[in-house]
């Protein structure tokens, strides 16, 4: 049976919320897995997106049928003000019948308001953490994460990473080949797993200075490499005092806390290659095993071997066997 899938928009709502999770959907069709892809507001017809672009065509809830998943698009008015009752209401009534209920970005604050996260974990954009926290304190908001799973609801960091949790929908559905076919024809991440932060080294703003830009290059190359502050301020032919203002300068952080930023993100990706916790730690710079398992747990609250079963794929998490832990319904 096709599933059909019901974008909840509004006048506001970020065209790529829409757009970036309808097109993973069309290319699943693509594969032989066809979506029948349902665009829902409060009153119907046509919504104007933040760039001012039309969507027509929108149907009310009443008008919209059967609908399997239920994905609420985001917009910035979501988030800065009071959601429209009109909204929340559309986003009930969908809801209620719906199997699978998603959000993109600031889609969260909608089902927020509806009390369907309270009690449990959510996410939404980085920006706007705080503010889904504050206003709704009953939601366990993870600020960092890239999509979050609870039960029968999965939401999503900001504008592209609906394209990460469509993804999963998918691989639920049809299995991580599909996701893996369709990411490759996205020329997007093949694996973006929900716990990845949504800020990386990877991410950081490209250095002003010159010479810092040679220098994170080379730490990049090679993050195993020696990289402590004496080598790394010999390589850039200062005092390691003036490189340790450079950093501070250009990123607010030190040499030290920027390259074990850079080791943890190359050790992720290796666990999520099939390394060992050993060859991880080898590889990526930290050298033994209770290092990297120290990093994972200052910056990701989490050790190697979890992080590795959890975020092997984009689907559920299953718990290592012989492991002990809580499972939210």
């Amino acid at each position: 049976m096709t599933q059909r899938v019901g974008f909840v928009v509004f006048d506001g709502v970020t065209m790529l919320d829409v757009s970036g999770p309808a097109e993973v959907l069309h290319q699943a069709g693509r594969l032989g897995h066809p979506y029948e892809l349902i665009l829902i507001s409060a009153h119907g017809g046509e919504v104007t997106t933040s760039t001012g672009m039309p969507l027509s065509g929108t149907v009310t809830a009443a008008e919209a049928g059967r609908i399997d998943t239920v994905l609420v698009a985001g917009g910035d008015c979501l988030a800065e003000q009071p959601v429209d009752a009109e909204l929340l209401a559309t986003v009930r009534a969908v809801a209620t019948r719906a199997t699978r209920v998603a959000s993109v970005c600031t889609g969260a604050f909608a089902l927020a308001g509806l009390g369907l996260l309270d009690g449990r974990r959510a996410a939404t954009h980085w920006r706007h953490a705080g503010a889904l926290a504050r206003r709704h304190p009953r939601v366990r908001v993870e600020p960092d994460a890239i999509h979050v799973r609870d039960g029968r609801y999965i939401t999503s960091a900001g504008v592209s990473a609906g394209i990460d949790l469509t993804l999963a929908l998918v691989e639920d559905d049809h299995g991580a080949d599909a996701a893996r076919r369709i990411a490759r024809e996205l020329v997007v991440f093949l694996q973006r797993p929900g716990g990845q932060s949504q800020f990386s080294t990877a991410a950081t703003p490209p250095a002003r200075n010159d010479l810092l830009r040679v220098l994170v290059d080379s730490v990049l190359a090679d993050p195993a490499a020696d990289h402590g502050l004496p080598a790394m301020a010999r390589a850039a032919a200062v005092s390691p005092r003036h490189l340790t203002r450079l950093f501070h300068t250009e990123w607010g952080t030190t040499p030290a806390r920027w390259v074990e930023r850079v080791r943890l993100d190359r050790a992720q990706q290796l666990l999520l290659d099939g390394h060992s916790v050993t060859s991880a730690a080898r590889h990526s710079g930290f050298g033994s095993d209770e290092t990297l398992r120290r990093a994972f747990d200052r910056h990701l609250g989490i050790t190697p071997t979890a992080y590795r079963h959890r975020f092997a794929s984009t689907g559920p998490w299953s718990p290592p066997k012989g492991s002990v832990a809580h499972v939210d319904s």
